[in-house]
């Protein structure tokens, strides 16, 4: 096609806005939905539920977004591709071919070939070690028997599906990113090897693939921007040389803004170089323009061959775990917090829990003016390798035996009925696999079976993360240091990929960036964030938005499924950070977070 094509997101995980589709179509013209539902924390709850035998194994949200819009995207010739597919991409589609319509019937392709749970003994005696993204050790020294193993798809499977003839395909495990990047190259006719303009619809894809966070979703300068309460889904309109613009449809909440972009491009990676079975992509010489109002322009992308492994995620079953909270409030919350511990630990030795977590949440006010400001959550989290030790008539009942022995103001959520039930604990094993060991096929309408092509693969780039000096620039002369929060002169944003946090933070202003680089060394961020005591932490720089990158390994614990803390996802770590008081110029504070926030070039 001779234009650019017009590609809306309405998902971001399994249980986005079930309104979404609907607002799409009526919002205007687009060529192809998207919907991401393939988080790490679903994949884990899907395999729960395998464990438990209960529901699909695909996510049915998709089912309940497309009530009444199914007849409408098909008369408007609108392609949908999801990766709802799960573990049985099959049965999705099935369910997608019988959906209810008063029209013609869908024409549904699904792909398979990530499913790897059967053959990972096969794998490991033909010399594979599935080793770990994170630890480089070998899935054979996990010692957990795997419930799930799903390889990460590319984007070509999807390619050939819209060549066929699909009107909707439903993925398995295929990258999120890769869900943009299907449809492109399909409309614009690329090649395997075209990998800048891959490159460009990997980023594009990136952007848009976690539905509002691009509209000002999450997004650290929320307050500044318009119809927060309902934000709209983004656009990512791709041209056949990759360029981008990202938008969204007139009328819709939210903003579409140079920040906003910026926050979704920092999330979930792990450096500059982005690792993607269609492509490798180097961030660094990405290019931001607000090009006029909800418009926001990319370019600059740059694409090498994709990697020869892609990623493996394993999930296994070690065991079961549940929570309940204590309040403590008043004074005294120190000696209190230690008593209520104490004596916690104390009714629980001995038996076949064991008391994985106890945190602290929250500080009380200095005299507080409700019941609420002066109380503060103790949250108690347990393991152990049957559900019956974790009911709440044998979990929480052990504690409740103390009340009238423990602190003064003892209440607790089990005394109120609201304890939760035990659930399964799925361990996350972050692996990697040869591409050349994976066997995609898609599965057209008519059952055909078409194999999906294979691309050419090498070594990625290596970037080392950069040292920084650990002291802030000597200020101008007669310049007054003022102590201030990070986030008044930055934005951040975080995200997850298995144990590790990332966070990248941006100067607000580019008249700050000078400062913000080299205020953010290792050093200084172990300062600000004392839990990375001991964690190695790596640092990178993006200068062309104006941001410092850090990641840190391991602070997930083995990721999102298994670590027991309330925030799994650590998505608070880059509020945290603004939250932190440093020196910051007194120049740079008349340049608040809202500089940029609706600007336009």
């Amino acid at each position: 096609m001779d234009r650019p094509i017009r590609i809306a997101n309405c998902s971001g995980y399994s249980g986005d806005r079930r309104e979404a589709i609907r607002e799409i179509l009526d919002g205007g013209e687009v060529d192809v939905i998207i919907g991401d539902y393939l988080a790490e924390i679903t994949i884990a709850g899907m395999a729960a539920r395998r464990l438990r035998g209960r529901g699909e194994g695909f996510s049915e949200d998709l089912l309940a977004q497309l009530d009444g819009c199914l007849d409408e995207i098909l008369d408007r010739g609108i392609k949908l591709v999801v990766n709802a597919g799960g573990f049985d991409p099959a049965g999705l589609a099935a369910r997608l071919r019988g959906a209810p319509s008063s029209g013609r019937v869908a024409n549904v392709a699904h792909l398979e070939g990530d499913d790897l749970l059967g053959r990972l003994d096969e794998l490991q005696a033909a010399g594979h070690a599935l080793e770990s993204l994170d630890t480089g050790a070998p899935l054979s020294s996990w010692g957990h028997a795997p419930l799930s193993a799903s390889a990460y798809l590319g984007a070509w499977g999807i390619v050939d599906a819209l060549a066929g003839g699909a009107d909707i395909v439903v993925c398995p495990r295929v990258t999120d990113a890769s869900l943009v990047v299907g449809p492109a190259a399909w409309w614009h006719g690329w090649a395997t090897e075209d990998w800048d303009a891959l490159a460009a619809a990997v980023v594009a894809g990136h952007v848009i693939e976690c539905g509002p966070q691009a509209t000002g979703g999450n997004f650290s300068g929320f307050k500044h921007l318009p119809g927060m309460v309902h934000p709209g889904f983004p656009i990512a309109e791709i041209g056949a040389d990759g360029e981008t613009v990202i938008t969204k449809h007139p009328g819709t909440g939210g903003a579409v803004t140079v920040d906003t972009v910026t926050a979704q491009l920092l999330y979930e990676i792990q450096g500059p170089i982005y690792l993607n079975p269609d492509v490798t992509v180097d961030l660094r010489p990405l290019e931001l323009t607000q090009l006029d109002t909800d418009r926001v322009r990319i370019r600059g992308t740059a694409g090498t061959p994709p990697p020869p492994t892609t990623k493996l995620a394993v999930t296994a079953p070690t065991g079961w775990e549940n929570s309940f909270n204590v309040y403590l409030c008043g004074l005294d919350i120190d000696e209190k917090a230690a008593l209520v511990e104490a004596q916690i630990r104390d009714v629980l030795a001995g038996s076949d829990v064991e008391l994985a977590r106890i945190d602290r949440v929250g500080t009380p006010a200095e005299d507080p003016r409700s019941i609420e400001e002066a109380t503060v959550t103790l949250r108690v989290v347990g393991r152990a390798a049957t559900p019956d030790p974790l009911k709440p008539g044998a979990f929480f009942h052990r504690v409740h035996g103390t009340i009238l022995s423990s602190i003064p103001g003892f209440h607790a959520e089990g005394g109120t009925g609201r304890t939760t039930r035990p659930a399964p604990l799925i361990e996350y094993w972050p692996g990697r696999v040869a591409v050349a060991a994976l066997e995609p096929v898609v599965v057209h309408d008519d059952g055909t079976r078409t194999p999906v092509r294979d691309t050419p693969t090498a070594a990625p780039p290596e970037v080392p993360p950069l040292a920084a000096d650990a002291q802030p620039p000597e200020p101008e002369d007669g310049e007054e240091l003022v102590r201030a929060p990070l986030g008044r002169v930055a934005h951040a944003r975080a995200g997850d990929k298995g144990g590790n946090s990332n966070v990248g933070i941006w100067a607000a202003d580019p008249a700050a960036w000078p400062w913000l680089r080299h205020t953010l060394s290792v050093d200084r961020i172990r300062e600000l964030f004392p839990e990375l005591q001991g964690l190695e932490v790596t640092r990178h720089e993006l200068p062309r938005l104006h941001a410092v990158h850090f990641v840190f390994h391991g602070s997930l614990g083995t990721g999102c499924s298994s670590n027991g803390r309330l925030d799994a996802l650590g998505k608070s770590v880059a509020e945290f950070l603004r939250a932190r008081h440093v020196d910051v110029p007194g120049r740079l504070l008349d340049t608040a977070p809202s500089a940029r926030a609706t600007a336009v070039a």
